[in-house]
């Protein structure tokens, strides 16, 4: 993915606002390197999505963006990521470092009447299909799989959700952890599993990019609704964070933007504040007082 940086040109279809502070920043004030690097910790399937809104970025400012695979939280303390989409768990346990290495952009709105045009996601507790399971106290002493211990979708608002039962993290038989929500899926879905919690937007596009699954796995409960993953600026590119959320947030008011948006069931994104993750703060807050884990 590559943008020619244009001569300190102001971005062509720029809102007023953003043209403005472009021509009042002026080159010297821009991050001094040759690109912007994007960087994804969320599911692989929702990539072509973020590869497209990065690639928004990089044609509104001009200027040339990578999109990389996140492999560690240390690429945004230290800047070598400069713009991220985030799980909001990380995102809430970054901001509580003394360095706070990275600031809110926005936050994506999800396409369906459940979400409600709000920034939010569910947690969809699935088993397998033939399975006589109905609801989630069913699972009690069953086997489950979570994507990763740092996942809010798939382990905290789970054990924050057993808390509000009166359980704790051994109410599972056994746990077993995957590596990815799409994995979990198939683990369910080949019967190998009984359940997991699985973030809605990534169980709705494996869903829709893989058919013989809607007749292999059922949902039985939702959890939720959570803030949903912020795209989130690392320090270091804190005075590009504005109009990069204008841009963002400007996404899907044109037809051509939708079909990028809808490859990861977006219908855009939204402009948010700090507090907003309140809700998983809580959550963790909850869980960690209550010392559970699995």
């Amino acid at each position: 993915m590559t943008n020619l940086l244009a001569c300190g040109a102001c971005p062509a279809g720029a809102s007023g606002l953003v043209a403005a502070r472009w021509r009042a920043r002026g080159r010297a004030t821009m991050r001094q390197t040759s690109e912007l690097v994007f960087a994804t910790y969320l599911a692989p399937s929702i990539r072509p999505a973020y590869h497209f809104v990065a690639s928004r970025v990089g044609d509104a400012l001009r200027q040339p963006v990578r999109l990389v695979t996140g492999e560690s939280l240390d690429q945004l303390r230290n800047g070598e990521v400069d713009f991220a989409f985030l799980c909001g768990l990380p995102y809430v346990k970054l901001r509580r470092e003394p360095r706070q290495p990275v600031s809110l952009v926005a936050a994506p709105v999800l396409e369906g009447d459940r979400y409600d045009g709000r920034p939010i996601y569910f947690s969809d507790v699935i088993v397998p299909a033939d399975s006589s399971m109905t609801a989630f106290e069913e699972l009690r002493g069953r086997s489950w799989a979570c994507n990763g211990f740092d996942s809010h979708s798939g382990t905290l608002v789970v054990l924050h959700h057993l808390l509000k039962m009166g359980e704790d993290g051994r109410f599972f038989g056994h746990v077993q952890v995957s590596g990815s929500h799409q994995q979990s899926i198939r683990l369910v879905a080949d019967g190998e599993i009984d359940g997991s919690a699985i973030d809605s937007q990534v169980l709705a596009v494996e869903l829709r990019d893989h058919p013989d699954l809607r007749e292999r796995v059922r949902v039985i409960d939702s959890l939720g609704p959570s803030t949903n993953m912020p795209l989130v600026a690392g320090a270091a590119c804190e005075g590009l964070r504005r109009e990069v959320g204008e841009v963002v947030a400007g996404l899907g008011t044109e037809e051509t933007d939708r079909d990028g948006l809808a490859s990861g069931l977006f219908s855009g994104f939204v402009e948010i504040d700090d507090p907003a993750y309140d809700d998983i703060r809580d959550m963790l807050d909850s869980v960690k007082a209550a010392g559970l884990r699995f």
